[in-house]
């Protein structure tokens, strides 16, 4: 897998791992026993639950008050793939530019870092990530 791949499952799972949306097969009828009043209630409620964007800022911050290390996600590439138990290494995100058509100097690591941050959040909307304008530029 694509270390984006790799970003993106790892936040997306601990999102899924919550309990809150209703499961449903591949028919649309509930898998288990309906806890509503009709079957028809929790079979619509299916859909909806599909398009739910996962709260990329909220998955973040709930893992980072979780962990002895203080990690400034928001605005550190390196942090956020520590946060997420990932390798941060120079050569690691080195990779991860390449997989984002980074076009810049890769030797450049400082200014790298931070396009860096900024595509990761870019790509987490784009793919059903719930991500506030701020941490996109």
């Amino acid at each position: 897998m694509s270390i984006f791949g790799n970003i993106m499952s790892s936040i997306f799972g601990h999102a899924n791992a919550q309990p809150a949306q209703p499961s449903s097969t591949t028919s649309g009828k509930p898998s288990a026993p309906s806890t509503t009043s009709t079957g028809a209630t929790k079979t619509a409620a299916a859909p909806v639950a599909a398009k739910t964007q996962v709260d990329v800022a909220a998955v973040l911050t709930d893992l980072a008050s979780k962990n002895k290390e203080k990690l400034d996600w928001r605005n550190s590439i390196v942090d956020l793939m520590k946060l997420l138990n990932l390798d941060s290494s120079i050569s690691a995100r080195k990779e991860l530019a390449k997989e984002l058509s980074y076009t810049g100097n890769t030797n450049d690591s400082a200014t790298m870092n931070v396009w860096l941050h900024k595509q990761v959040m870019i790509k987490l909307a784009e793919n059903g990530g719930k991500v506030p304008d701020s941490l996109k530029v």
